[in-house]
C-alpha cells in the first residue's frame, strides 16, 4: 500500500486524504444513532414510547375504595388536575 502511495501526484494523495477525511465525518452521527438506540419523546407530547408501542404519560392517579380518582400532571407551566367523584361527577381544573 505504501508502495502504492508513493508512486502517485502530491495532488492525488490530498484529494485521497480528504475523501478519508469525509468519510470518517459522515460516519460519526451514524455511529451516534446506533449507540443510543433509545428516543426520548420531548417533554409536551403526551405519551412515550415503550417496546415499540405508544403509552400514555398518566399522571399522579390516586385510586380510592369507593372508585373515586384524582390525577395531576404537568404540562408545561401549567397543572391539570383531573378528578372523579363516586357518583360519577368528572372535573378537570387548569392552574398556570
Amino acid at each position: 500500500m505504501m508502495t502504492f502511495l508513493k508512486r502517485q501526484p502530491p495532488a492525488r494523495l490530498a484529494a485521497i486524504a480528504a475523501g478519508i477525511g469525509l468519510v470518517a465525518l459522515a460516519a460519526g452521527p451514524v455511529a451516534a444513532a446506533i449507540a443510543d438506540p433509545v428516543k426520548k419523546t420531548p417533554d409536551n407530547f403526551s405519551y412515550d414510547i415503550k417496546n415499540g408501542k405508544r403509552v400514555a404519560k398518566g399522571g399522579n392517579r390516586v385510586t380510592n375504595a369507593d372508585g373515586s380518582w384524582r390525577e395531576e400532571r404537568k404540562d408545561g407551566d401549567c397543572v391539570i388536575v383531573r378528578e372523579k367523584t363516586a357518583s360519577g361527577e368528572y372535573r378537570e381544573t387548569r392552574s398556570c
